[in-house]
């Protein structure tokens, strides 16, 4: 589906290539080298394209036993690569041309300029490279416009491209976009930079390509290094109008087999360049005979679906016809169900009324209830009020008492430190009795020269026995009463703790309400 025919008309006679080589002297010095590789493009090509076109032509008709799995991958991944190696000299080869046909013009190119036709067309068929295929209704389906439609979502400067493309009423293929998009990027001068972006994100071009594609692999950043050239170029090329969906895809590569000798070699380069022509005619025409069975095979299976659509519609048209009878019964239903509808609405309507009697009178029992519960709450709100103002007194009268007990507390300590003082000196008089009694007994043999001093003596120890009962009194007298104001203090705590509990029943009592 690659390759047309072409018009013997576009075929160069000798005659023609002649006058050519004898006007155009100055492209000799460029052209020669370019006979060679488009010879060996144009050999390489015919045989890869004759390769995959007998093998697509014979998957699904002919079954070959295969011997061996590792052989076939090898041939095909050598039958890859040459494909690869072929599109990359046909890439460069029409970027050449373009370039230098361009140059010598010295003005913008439109879109009926053949080189820039053939360059579109070899750029077309290095996207479709590798391609994998899509399943539709109708078939396995391959477009080249799905890896084109990431760049809007990768580099933010694409989406005027999207938009226009989209917006244009006359596309309706896939196929037609994408050459639309390679046109609007051509003119914008971004083609190398929107590609180069692609294939920075390779993880996302294994959704649609094979893993031996050309744009996986090194060729395509190769071949976007040689589209950085085009810069140079400026196109205007005109959308509207031309038909996109349906151009077929066919590299001519007459525009290629362009080559110069010397004068005497002339009439043999021409001979030989309309020999290597008419092999490669026979050759697209061989190509062609193997699509024409693909084709028709299609055409077989096409005829296939449209008679089962047939049947199809055969039944649907039926399925109508029951369709339409079971609607007629159905608005004989509705009928049925509006009429019950409107008495019953007719006796909902009654029973709405009574209801709002009910309702009425319902109410109005309810505003009385609300009343009283709402007088009930305003004298639970003065309770509470009475009960918290209580408590706030409660709380003060414990301070109070804490206060109190405090100064008790320091009262105790203080007679605690005079009861120390007191035993203190009840000990040094119990000390000084000790040394009266050492010195009575060391006087006694001279108790009969001193009974005066004994007598004043003895007076003085009454006294001292009299006071040291005085004191013994008042120590007696400090603990009763450090004994009654620690009574007082414990019956004050449980008088205060009585009342907590009952101001906090309260105040629990009060919440519930």
């Amino acid at each position: 589906k690659d390759f047309e025919i072409i018009d013997k008309k576009q075929i160069p006679n000798t005659a023609e290539l002649k006058n050519e080589e004898k006007e155009k002297t100055e492209e000799a010095r460029w052209s020669a080298p370019i006979l060679s590789l488009a010879r060996k493009a144009s050999e390489n090509l015919a045989l890869s394209y004759g390769n995959a076109l007998k093998s697509s032509s014979l998957v699904g008709f002919i079954s070959k036993p295969v011997s061996n799995d590792s052989t076939a991958k090898t041939s095909a991944r050598h039958h890859a690569m040459e494909e690869r190696a072929n599109l990359m000299s046909m890439m460069k080869l029409s970027i050449k041309t373009l370039i230098q046909s361009a140059l010598s013009l010295g003005r913008t190119l439109d879109s009926d300029f053949p080189p820039l036709q053939q360059f579109f067309v070899v750029l077309e068929h290095c996207l479709k490279h590798g391609l994998k295929a899509k399943k539709t209704f109708i078939g396995q389906n391959k477009s080249f416009f799905g890896p084109l439609e990431l760049v809007e979502k990768l580099c933010p400067e694409a989406s005027d491209i999207a938009t226009s493309v989209k917006n244009l009423p006359e596309l309706k293929t896939a196929v037609g976009r994408g050459r639309a998009w390679l046109y609007l990027a051509l003119m914008q001068k971004k083609l190398a930079d929107y590609l180069k972006v692609l294939l920075d994100h390779k993880q996302l071009l294994s959704e649609f390509y094979e893993p031996d594609a050309l744009m996986m692999e090194e060729e395509g950043a190769v071949i976007v290094g040689l589209l950085v050239g085009l810069n140079v170029i400026d196109a205007n090329l005109c959308l509207k109008g031309e038909d996109l969906d349906s151009q077929v895809g066919v590299i001519d590569f007459s525009l290629y087999l362009k080559e110069t000798q010397d004068s005497d070699g002339q009439q043999d380069g021409g001979i030989t360049a309309v020999l290597d022509q008419k092999h490669y005619v026979e050759e697209l025409n061989r190509h062609l005979s193997c699509t024409v069975a693909d084709l028709q095979n299609k055409i077989d299976c096409l005829e296939k679906t449209n008679s089962k659509l047939q049947e199809e519609l055969a039944a649907a048209t039926d399925r109508i016809g029951s369709l339409q009878e079971e609607q007629q019964q159905l608005k004989q239903q509705n009928e049925l169900i509006r009429e019950r509808s409107e008495k019953s609405v007719e006796v909902t309507k009654e029973d709405t009324k009574v209801e709002l009697d009910t309702y009425k009178q319902s109410r109005q029992g309810l505003d009385e209830m609300y009343s009283d519960v709402w007088k009930q709450l305003k004298e639970e709100k003065k309770i509470r009020l009475e009960l918290e103002k209580e408590l706030e007194l409660q709380i003060g009268m414990k301070t109070e008492m804490e206060i109190a007990m405090k100064l008790l507390e320091k009262d105790t300590h203080e007679k605690q430190d005079t009861l120390v003082a007191l035993r203190q000196q009840l000990e040094e008089v119990k000390a000084i009795n000790l040394q009266m009694f050492h010195k009575s007994q060391n006087a006694e043999c001279s108790l009969q020269q001193k009974t005066e001093a004994i007598s004043s003596f003895e007076g003085k120890a009454n006294e001292m026995m009299s006071s040291m009962k005085q004191m013994e009194e008042r120590l007696q007298h400090a603990e009763k009463a450090r004994q009654a104001a620690e009574e007082r203090c414990n019956k004050m705590k449980q008088e205060l703790a009585g009342r907590l509990d009952t101001c906090r029943q309260q105040i629990s009592q009060l919440d519930s309400k």
